[in-house]
């Protein structure tokens, strides 16, 4: 069995260092490859919406998992109860940073990691709920921006196929 820091995945290994954690290895690779912001501020305000992600994350849980096949549950109810909700909490706070930041991007004048992952979680949705982006045409050109950069629009054509 593989030794992990934490006993679970996702796990990067650098040279021998494992780095554990989604976000971790994002922030880690974001400053590597210089996604994480062209300032301090800016690195503290791409990490403040990653982590609002998580909590939002946290909270449609109990619909996702059922959404997906993975447990048992109403899809249908906990749409209505747990996702939309919390969705519209969610979007709502995306929808203010893109109209104050008026680049297009969430943080700053270029893309950071914050982007991609509000960008490829957009997309996912709404392959679970075509209507995830109704009422939130900031958010949908957002995200069709981020799949239009060419390194990203090129990843997307040749990654391998997943159910999500």
């Amino acid at each position: 069995m593989l030794e992990t820091p934490f006993g679970q995945l996702p796990v990067l290994d650098v040279d021998g260092t494992q780095i554990a954690q989604s976000l971790a290895i994002c922030r880690y690779l974001a400053r590597k490859f210089g996604l994480a912001g062209k300032s301090a501020e800016d690195e503290a305000v791409v990490d403040s919406l990653a982590d609002q992600y998580t909590d939002y994350r946290a909270e449609i849980k109990t619909w996702f998992f059922p959404a997906v096949g993975l447990k048992e549950g109403n899809v249908e109810q906990l749409k209505k109860d747990v996702l939309m909700p919390a969705r519209q909490k969610y979007l709502d706070i995306i929808t203010k940073f893109l109209k104050q930041n008026k680049s297009g991007f969430l943080v700053g004048d270029s893309i950071t990691w914050v982007d991609l992952l509000v960008a490829d979680h957009s997309s996912m949705m709404l392959h679970l709920v075509p209507e995830f982006l109704e009422g939130y045409p900031e958010v949908k050109s957002h995200m069709e921006k981020i799949h239009a950069i060419p390194n990203v629009k090129k990843w997307i054509e040749t990654r391998p196929k997943s159910d999500l």
